[in-house]
């Protein structure tokens, strides 16, 4: 949203409803950056930067809001206590206490297609973040037992369904050639909850983790006309390239201020030999720098992770318990061997040296708690 690392922004975890904090104005928004060049701007689904009055997305650029501003777990729950209602906002009022959270996905679909069906004629962002599949999973009775995998595919298909609604209700009004639509998602599945946190395939690990398994996530970018159809792009990306690549695209203004992310517009284009405009990727849990990519190579630095507890997953929405495991410096080739099962740091010294000079750099700009730097 900001294109900068989150603890560039001085948000170090999921902001509950006890969180006194959220996004600080200092930080320009996508909808900031487009709201200032006459763009229409609405969010649907779960904000997570901020939940009091002044951090709301009404006063982060967006004309419009409708969701929840945390995750759906953050609710009252069998025991546990002295937690407020989750609340349902619309605009920068409650307008509703503990929902049906059912009808979310729904209720999220119908908001962004009359968004759209409203401001055909004009330019507009809209930003759709889905509360689901988040823990605890609900699905309309619609969808409810339709699928072949359960609850979890139950809802998997809901939010299919809801993808289509919305880019029909773009071919609709006419404006599928001039609309660039991109599919993407926060983290990897959330193992603990077996077959209610999905899976991570041949990936390492998953969410809470910075192996692949809990980085590396879905991205399809939809633009016909522009963005050629059945392609896949090898070179990697970060969610903090949309800002600068939305501002190439939009003409819009960079904030001033340093910037992480970088315009990826060749990549998005897949033009032939594009490259990733970044040296290196940095890999931060809170403020503990966990690793830095660049190219296909991987460094991880000594840190401790959670992994199942005897590699076994929960079901039905009751989770697993987690185990602490610990990670030395252990250089992967993300080409050769995309699970990160064989470390080959000491077969590449020249690779794992460049690389902790480039952690080095990113330590003085932003940290690093594991090396004692603020």
């Amino acid at each position: 949203m900001t294109g900068k690392y989150s603890n560039r922004t001085g948000i170090l975890s999921a902001l509950g409803p006890a969180a006194k904090n959220g996004l600080p104005k200092e930080h320009v928004t996508i909808a900031e950056l487009l709201k200032a060049i006459g763009y229409r701007t609405a969010m649907v689904g779960k904000w997570h930067l901020g939940h009091l009055p002044e951090f709301l997305p009404t006063k982060r650029g967006f004309d419009e809001y409708y969701g929840l501003p945390y995750s759906n777990d953050m609710g009252p729950r069998p025991g546990k206590a002295n937690i407020p209602d989750l609340p349902l906002i619309e605009g920068d009022k409650v307008i509703a206490k503990n929902p049906d959270q059912a009808k979310l996905t729904t209720d999220y679909t119908d908001k962004a297609v009359q968004f759209i069906k409203k401001n055909k004629d004009q330019p507009f962002f809209l930003y759709v973040a889905h509360t689901m599949p988040h823990v605890p999973l609900f699905v309309s009775e619609r969808f409810k037992g339709k699928s072949e995998a359960g609850t979890y595919g139950d809802v998997v298909m809901e939010l299919d369904w809801s993808v289509g609604q919305i880019l029909q209700a773009i071919a609709d009004v006419g404006i599928d050639d001039n609309t660039l639509v991109i599919f993407t998602s926060d983290n990897g599945p959330w193992l603990s909850y077996g077959n209610h946190g999905g899976t991570a395939g041949v990936l390492r690990e998953g969410k809470g983790t910075t192996w692949e398994g809990g980085v590396r996530v879905p991205f399809i970018a939809r633009w016909p006309g522009r963005i050629p159809a059945d392609k896949t792009q090898p070179e990697p990306a970060m969610t903090i390239d949309m800002l600068p690549t939305i501002a190439r695209l939009t003409g819009a203004k960079l904030p001033a201020g340093k910037l992480d992310g970088k315009d990826i517009t060749p990549l998005l284009m897949n033009e032939a030999g594009a490259k990733s405009p970044h040296e290196a990727y940095y890999f931060y849990w809170n403020n503990e720098l966990h690793g830095v990519r660049s190219g296909p190579w991987k460094l991880y630095f000594p840190h401790s992770y959670r992994s199942l507890e005897g590699g076994k997953a929960g079901a039905d929405g009751k989770p697993a318990a987690y185990k602490q495991l610990n990670v030395g410096l252990e250089l992967y080739n993300l080409d050769a061997d995309l699970s990160e099962k064989m470390d080959v740091a000491a077969r590449n010294p020249e690779v794992v040296r460049r690389l902790q000079g480039l952690a080095d750099r990113m330590r003085e700009d932003l940290g690093d708690s594991l090396k004692k730097k603020k």
